[in-house]
């Protein structure tokens, strides 16, 4: 005979943790949907697609980093306007996806974290083929990903991210040794 007890609380992943609590420090508020892969509406509210809808390589905390990258890369002339200003269904603000991605590298190279938190659908070969240094270099994209640094490590925010990014390293640690080699816990590596 099963014993009943009463449930009084949830288990929730701890990146969903980190990264929602994070969110709502920079004034965003996260709902899951399946009718968006990630919307901003311009008035505080960030869509991110439900799990179901998700890739196997794609998680909430990547997911909003690359959302808070776009707000970094834009600026803040832009968090009021929905998708930050951005029209993803042609290239005219390819060069603007690309900043996004190489302020996502960098900042997440700083805690060994560029696969993990990587980009995500047709824009993972741009990303992974970043050099070392993805705010260097000739391609246009380089400019405004620095504009986007500069607000990511001294700006209103710099402290939020910093903290959440740590956090993220800390578990990603632990994680790795013990996680198989088809899991992105295993492709974390040490910080620069």
């Amino acid at each position: 005979m099963a014993i009943q007890r009463e449930i009084d609380c949830e288990y929730s992943d701890p990146l969903d943790l980190i990264w929602l609590e994070t969110a709502r420090t920079l004034g965003m508020e996260v709902e899951r949907s399946a009718a968006v892969y990630a919307a901003w509406d311009g008035e505080g509210v960030l869509y991110i697609a439900d799990s179901e809808s998700m890739d196997p390589d794609d998680c909430v905390a990547q997911m909003v980093f690359h959302e808070v990258c776009h707000a970094l890369v834009e600026g803040p002339e832009s968090w009021g306007v929905s998708d930050w200003g951005l029209v993803n269904r042609d290239d005219r603000h390819l060069v603007r996806e690309h900043a996004c991605h190489r302020l996502q590298a960098a900042l997440s190279d700083r805690y060994g974290l560029r696969r993990l938190l990587g980009v995500t659908t047709d824009h993972r070969a741009y990303y992974d083929a970043l050099p070392l240094d993805p705010l260097s270099g000739d391609d246009p994209a380089v400019v405004p990903a620095c504009r986007g640094w500069e607000r990511a490590t001294t700006g209103p925010w710099a402290e939020a991210l910093d903290h959440a990014l740590c956090a993220t390293a800390q578990m990603a640690q632990i994680l790795k040794s013990f996680s198989s080699n088809h899991s992105l816990w295993s492709r974390v590596v040490d910080p620069l």
